[in-house]
């Protein structure tokens, strides 16, 4: 009985003997020895790159959607947006455009500028004018952001409410709406109208700082308001004209003519209205130039001679002033009769002096500051 037991474990430690070196010789072969077949790495290789590219495909598409969504966000539109020619088709990834000093501006910021330009002067977007009103925007940014540091610098924010209403009543009037639709309009084109209105208060800020640095220099002759005023009171109808400027900047004294003969050329090619926008210093550059219609009471001596020998339709002789070259184009002509009483012109007059006066403080102190702030577009 004990050698059949013995048997049977010697037996039975064979077995496993022989099973173990079988287990640890496979697994030797598996390790060292053994490679699969071309098909076999074919096969996984090939399931990893369909992964890798669905998974690339996948990462496109969650960054192309997202790209569309914030191009939709910002998609450029007109005043009523026609369905043929919109600035929605425009697709711009919002970024760092350029800084004014310590001003940052986005592109968005230059599209919403873009919008706002379109829709105060009542006009569709065009994609052959992209570039000029790409520049119209930059211009007028860069003008805002000056004079909001010189705002800071002296840390002057004073302005009347009352003017602020008379100048939204005045954009809206000017294309021919009301104050509320004139937000609708903005709000149909996703602009918000505090901008607009944060516009307003900077220039109304801007003048009133103005005003207050040079208000000792502004003297009115008193004679030389009678003396208008008594032209007036003889006549019972007066003259207006429908006029827009040009003011040029000279940057060569010595070449001024050629600079001029230059000026006309470009006026013949690309239009006045689009010269006005590029090249005009002047704050109606924004209007394409536009001063609306003029009373001839208002218009300074020196200028009114040139604008009334002037015909419907062709430009005026350049005037050379200190702020630069002044050049009119004579849109229209018209009588009207003389309904204001003599108080009311007098006063009209006198705050049409002081507004020219202002106006050219105006320019030379922007051109000053201008000259001391650091101006980069981003190229990237």
């Amino acid at each position: 009985m004990i050698k059949i037991k013995k048997i049977i474990f010697l037996v039975t430690k064979s077995v496993f003997t022989i099973i173990l070196l079988l287990t640890l010789g496979l697994f030797f072969y598996a390790a060292f020895f053994y490679k699969p077949s071309h098909v076999e790495i074919e096969t996984t290789e090939n399931q990893i790159t369909e992964n890798d590219k669905s998974s690339d495909i996948n990462e496109e598409k969650e960054q192309s959607l997202k790209e569309t969504q914030v191009q939709e966000k910002i998609s450029e539109p007109e005043v009523e947006k026609a369905k043929d020619s919109t600035l929605d088709k425009v697709k711009i990834s919002d970024a760092l455009f350029m800084t004014v000093g310590n001003k940052a501006t986005t592109k968005s910021d230059i599209v919403n500028e873009i919008k706002i330009i379109l829709i105060l002067n009542n006009q569709s977007y065009s994609a052959e004018e992209r570039d000029l009103l790409q520049e119209l925007a930059v211009k007028s940014i860069v003008r805002r952001n000056v004079k909001q540091i010189a705002l800071e610098n002296h840390n002057f924010y004073q302005f009347k409410q009352q003017d602020l209403e008379i100048e939204l009543m005045r954009l809206a009037k000017n294309i021919n709406v009301d104050i509320e639709t004139l937000k609708s309009i903005c709000a149909s084109n996703d602009i918000d109208f505090s901008i607009i209105e944060d516009q307003i208060k900077v220039e109304l800020f801007w003048n009133s700082l103005i005003f207050e640095l040079y208000k000792s220099r502004i003297t009115i002759n008193p004679d030389d308001i009678n003396a208008k005023l008594k032209l007036i009171q003889n006549n019972k109808k007066t003259k207006e004209y429908l006029i827009s400027e040009i003011l040029m900047n000279v940057t060569q004294k010595d070449k001024l003519e050629e600079e001029i003969d230059q000026l006309k050329n470009k006026i013949k090619i690309e239009g006045f209205e689009n010269v006005a926008k590029s090249l005009s210093i002047s704050e109606s550059a924004v209007r394409g130039g536009d001063l609306g219609w003029l009373n001839e009471n208002i218009i300074s001596e020196k200028i009114k001679s040139n604008i009334i020998n002037t015909p419907v339709g062709q430009l005026s002789e350049p005037i050379t002033l200190r702020e630069g070259v002044l050049i009119f184009k004579i849109r229209d002509k018209r009588n009207i009769k003389n309904k204001k009483s003599l108080e009311e012109i007098k006063n009209e007059l006198v705050n049409n002096e002081k507004t020219k006066m202002l106006q050219m403080y105006s320019l030379s102190h922007y051109d000053k500051l201008r000259r001391t702030i650091n101006i980069k577009l981003n190229n990237e």
